[in-house]
């Protein structure tokens, strides 16, 4: 792809895009099966009244209920990958919005039928569980039942199910404005004219040019400041439509109400903000550090993402990132790492920019089709390499997950997801530090800065999220209005905790808080900490272990949605419930700064 300019979405070469034909392989197969799956879902009222007759009338609508919700599934994600192409697409929004609306109208029409079995008494649901007919089904109906004090009535449920269209509305507006309405402009960069985007701005903060890094960073944050109160407005009625949620259901907060899908305590959640807020002195000697060998007198915000280490430089082309992280994984056998070469060599991954594709990366296994990957992948930027194995981490759980437990209970959740990409991470490390130690002492300390960025990046500043995230809801509960100047200003507070003294704020530093597109799945970030957490003490037991320990880590990647996150990464080897793992993974972080420190 020319650096002068983002290819338009139909110049991509064909071999550089997914193949989304394994859920559909055409948008007119598509338009079918919507109309198949409206059809269906005007028959969902003729079960209403039957499903508490008999096991064998429970699993005829549980039958019927898998069938429409897999087909339900293949058109989410079609419509939802063909839109991540280019957010400016009409047809694909036309078919995003379509799918949606009936989506919508099948969640309602099916709103009676949890109420429905949870009103079968407890002893007869017992007996129903013992029944042959409900095998597949045990698992999900248990983690149903469980909603049992926070279900209301059908009609009530029903009501909730047609405001669930609009629900997302916030979310898609702020995609919608930062992909595609902002046009970010061009820079005049050493390699000539290129343009500013979300997907080469972190690029550009690398420069070991600090002028350069200074103009992205204002020319970047520019834009926000001037739709900063759009901004601020929408993530406010993200945040509200959390707390109604939260309270039209009875749970305490809209904290509890997220975290209780997992099964994880509040605790787990609040351990984690307190036990990396007492381990903040390696942070902030890190940017200490920093700031001496960049060699300024003041540390900027733009200053913290260029590689202390200069002049080492890595083009790694598409081909050769999966031959590095094919080796990498080789410790997890053949078929892991044939499989995921496979699919990336493949068509699971569309992996370069292109105008309006969505920016950042992210992994998308559904139960029918390949566990596709979104990259906007650059050969000059070795964070892609990283970023190819952490996705790939993810679809290899999703391609486990899949192929090991029938669908009603195939999907695992998002905190155990981000041990298995976050795994992958560190044994690419490991391998490329290894491979860097006899060879190039240079490449060596530049993967050791780089681990420590990426650790940062996982551990501290997702957990200066969470603390965020927290804070705006309690904000939200208490009944005070999150106008802009309250977000910045609370967010200023945490980039001042987090960064400490070595850093100097720029005005527009707190706008960050505007920009994060995670903040619209509240209560998500905190599972990127918790997540590298567990990988560093998998990693470090599978490395150092034997088969045993690789049998209990593949146990972990095949459980799917069968256990509760913290049980799950329990047989695997980590207990997660317990502030113990984020202690150790601070204690890395500090012994690689440490290492740095002497080394530079």
């Amino acid at each position: 792809m020319s650096k002068e300019q983002i290819l338009k979405r139909c110049e991509a070469a064909k071999e550089d895009t997914w193949d989304l034909s394994k859920l559909f392989p055409s948008d007119e197969a598509w338009n079918g099966a919507l109309e198949e799956y409206e059809k269906l879902g005007e028959t969902v009222s003729s079960f209403r009244g039957s499903l508490g007759g008999g096991a064998e009338s429970l699993a005829a609508w549980l039958v019927f209920i898998r069938n429409l919700s897999i087909l339900g599934e293949r058109l989410g994600y079609y419509s939802d990958l063909r839109q991540t192409e280019d957010e400016g697409d009409s047809a694909a929004r036309t078919m995003t919005g379509r799918y949606m609306m009936a989506a919508s109208r099948v969640y309602a029409a099916a709103s009676w039928a949890d109420p429905e079995i949870m009103a079968i008494p407890d002893k007869e649901m017992a007996a129903f569980l013992e029944n042959p007919v409900l095998e597949e089904y045990k698992i999900y109906l248990k983690k149903l039942l469980r909603y049992k004090p926070y279900t209301l009535s059908d009609k009530e449920e029903r009501i909730i199910a047609l405001h669930s269209e609009g629900e997302h509305l916030a979310d898609g507006a702020f995609s919608v404005l930062t992909n595609v309405d902002i046009d970010f402009g061009v820079l005049d960069t050493p390699e000539g004219k290129r343009p500013l985007s979300q997907s080469t701005w972190p690029v550009f903060m690398e420069n070991p040019d600090r002028s350069f890094r200074q103009k992205a960073y204002t020319a970047f944050y520019r834009h926000f400041d001037a739709h900063k109160t759009t901004l601020a407005a929408l993530y406010a009625g993200s945040v509200k439509i959390d707390v109604i949620n939260a309270r039209i259901r009875g749970f305490p907060s809209a904290r509890a109400a997220s975290l209780y899908a997992d099964d994880v305590s509040e605790a787990v959640y609040d351990n984690l903000i307190s036990t990396v807020g007492k381990n903040l002195d390696s942070l902030h000697r890190y940017y200490t550090l920093r700031k001496r060998v960049l060699k300024l007198d003041e540390l900027r915000h733009y200053d913290v993402y260029v590689p202390m280490i200069p002049n080492v430089k890595k083009n790694t082309a598409w081909n050769e990132a999966v031959d590095l992280v094919s080796k990498a994984l080789s410790p997890l056998g053949e078929e892991y790492t044939a499989t995921l070469r496979g699919g990336l060599l493949g068509r699971w991954a569309d992996r370069y920019e292109n105008k309006g594709k969505r920016s950042g990366a992210f992994s998308a296994g559904s139960y029918t089709g390949d566990p596709y990957i979104l990259m906007n992948y650059k050969d000059d930027a070795i964070r892609d390499v990283f970023t190819l194995a952490h996705e790939g981490g993810h679809s290899m759980h999703s391609w486990y997950s899949a192929a090991s437990n029938p669908f009603m209970h195939y999907s695992y959740s998002i905190f155990e997801a981000e041990v298995a990409s976050t795994f992958n991470e560190e044994l690419l490390y490991r391998y490329l530090i290894k491979e860097a130690a006899s060879s190039n002492d240079g490449l060596k300390l530049y993967l050791a800065n780089k681990r420590a960025d990426d650790i940062l990046a996982t551990l501290y500043r997702q957990t200066m999220f969470a603390e965020y995230e927290k804070i705006t809801h309690e904000m939200e509960e208490a009944g005070k209005p999150l106008t802009v100047d309250v977000l910045r200003g609370e967010y200023r507070l945490l980039l001042e905790k987090y960064f400490g003294n070595a850093m100097t704020l720029e005005d527009l530093s707190d706008l960050e808080g505007l920009r994060i597109p995670h903040f619209y799945r509240a209560f998500y970030v905190y599972k990127y900490a918790t997540g590298i957490s567990a990988a560093l003490a998998l990693a470090e037991r599978v490395l150092a272990g034997g088969e045993d320990e690789k049998r209990d880590y593949f146990a972990f990647l095949k459980s799917g949605g069968s256990r509760f996150p913290i049980e799950s990464l329990k047989v695997a080897g980590v207990d997660m419930s317990s502030p113990a793992p984020v202690e150790a993974a601070c204690k890395v972080f500090g012994r690689i700064v440490e290492e740095l420190d002497k080394a530079v």
